[in-house]
């Protein structure tokens, strides 16, 4: 049985892959923040003359915050700094979709090259 040789790439198109992947990458993480889809959820929950008590801070908390230097009216914005977690059935469905649109690419994209390498090993059997 002869030796199996792998395909050889050349190595701009090893390059090109390497710069292709980085921006995919890139332009997966940055496009949503970009589009307000993800991570400016945050909102800060105005209290009109905050108070310990108001901003629901324990004795221990408060004397932590005292320690730091911080008043209730300075604290405020740090407490009141909230992430809002909301959500919509239409974003879901999407988000849905394009997981099981990749998963359905992958599993064919990988069913076809798998046939290819083995047909480069095992197949022309002359």
């Amino acid at each position: 049985m002869p030796k199996y040789i792998p395909p050889e790439q050349p190595k701009a198109m090893q390059v090109f892959d390497i710069v292709f992947i980085v921006v995919a990458i890139f332009v997966a993480l940055w496009l949503p923040l970009k589009l307000g889809l993800a991570g400016v959820s945050k909102a800060i929950d105005k209290i009109d003359n905050p108070t310990w008590e108001s901003l629901g801070q324990n004795p221990t908390m408060v004397g932590f915050w005292e320690k730091l230097g911080y008043n209730p009216a300075t604290a405020h914005d740090i407490i009141q700094n909230k992430f809002h977690y909301t959500w919509d059935i239409t974003t879901l469905l999407v988000m849905v979709v394009v997981v099981v649109g990749y998963f359905i690419f992958l599993f064919r994209a990988s069913d076809k090259e798998y046939r290819e390498v083995i047909d480069e090993k095992f197949g022309d059997k002359k």
